[in-house]
């Protein structure tokens, strides 16, 4: 695991000075590197320059250095290809980040020597589906997200599991999620937390007009079709809240487990409850 590929959101205040510590500790320890060519120019090192698009086939594993949501989008851009991912947090919760910057030589010095585990973390796959034709599709590692816009009223949601009738949801929309997505916008919406090494899908009501709407967990290998219908057409579809669709009234989305999986590493002695805790400002 010695050729690595460096992933940065140039945006973080402090990822330009982390992007060029971390070149320097990997260089020193005889590793070959490769850098964003989107901040290439900045970091002063065009000569290592390549597209993340590009990193499979170089690389045997990428750092990313930002918050979650730039893991998110690096994940939906490698999934395809399997490349472990360490997150590197500089951003504010960090629930799938490993590693912080002030740790950054200890984490060099573990994955060179390969001190750690990979985690395969589940995938949905997302398809819009108008007049009988699919018109858009996406690959999500936390959440689909099906809802009304910031000015439209109430969405009517009639879900169906394996062709199976559930329930008509009325309100704001519904998060469709993976384990990996149970401690963010789902969480948010009164979710359930759910260990990542459970394969299940959650149903999350957002806003739900009826007392009696919970969240719903089917099974991973269950295919959720939604039928779309309110009296406006301010509604949209969003993958991991940062890819978004416009949607009309009569639309169906499926959703079902993607064949691929987001693969990143973790550290042997901490396990998911560990970071919860962490997370969720635990004293304790």
């Amino acid at each position: 695991m010695n050729t690595i590929g460096i992933a940065v959101n140039q945006n973080k205040p402090s990822a330009i000075e982390v992007a060029k510590q971390l070149i320097g500790l990997l260089e020193s320890k005889g590793a070959t590197v490769w850098i964003d060519s989107d901040v290439a120019d900045t970091v002063e090192r065009r000569d290592i320059s390549l597209p993340v698009d590009e990193f499979p086939g170089h690389v045997k594993l990428v750092f990313v250095l930002g918050g979650d949501g730039t893991l998110l989008g690096i994940a939906r851009k490698l999934a395809v290809h399997d490349l472990p991912i360490l997150g590197i947090n500089l951003g504010h919760l960090g629930f799938l980040s490993e590693a912080e910057p002030n740790d950054l030589p200890n984490a060099v010095d573990r994955v060179l020597q390969g001190d750690y585990h990979l985690e395969k973390r589940m995938m949905l796959e997302a398809s819009v589906i108008r007049n009988g034709q699919v018109i858009q599709q996406g690959i999500a590692l936390n959440d689909v997200g099906i809802a009304k816009g910031s000015f439209g009223r109430m969405v009517t949601l009639s879900v169906y599991v394996d062709d199976m009738y559930v329930d008509k949801y009325s309100g704001d929309g519904l998060i469709l999620s993976t384990p990996t997505g149970s401690t963010a916008y789902s969480l948010s919406c009164g979710g359930p937390i759910v260990s990542p090494h459970i394969n299940v899908i959650l149903i999350t009501p957002i806003c739900p007009h009826t007392l009696s709407s919970r969240p719903i967990i089917i099974q991973k290998d269950q295919e959720i079709r939604v039928k779309v219908s309110a009296m406006h057409n301010d509604i949209g579809m969003t993958i991991d809240g940062q890819v978004g669709f416009k949607l009309e009234v009569g639309d169906q989305i499926l959703v079902r487990k993607s064949p691929h999986y987001t693969t990143l590493i973790k550290w042997q002695e901490r396990g998911f409850f560990d970071v919860l805790r962490l997370k969720l400002n635990d004293p304790n």
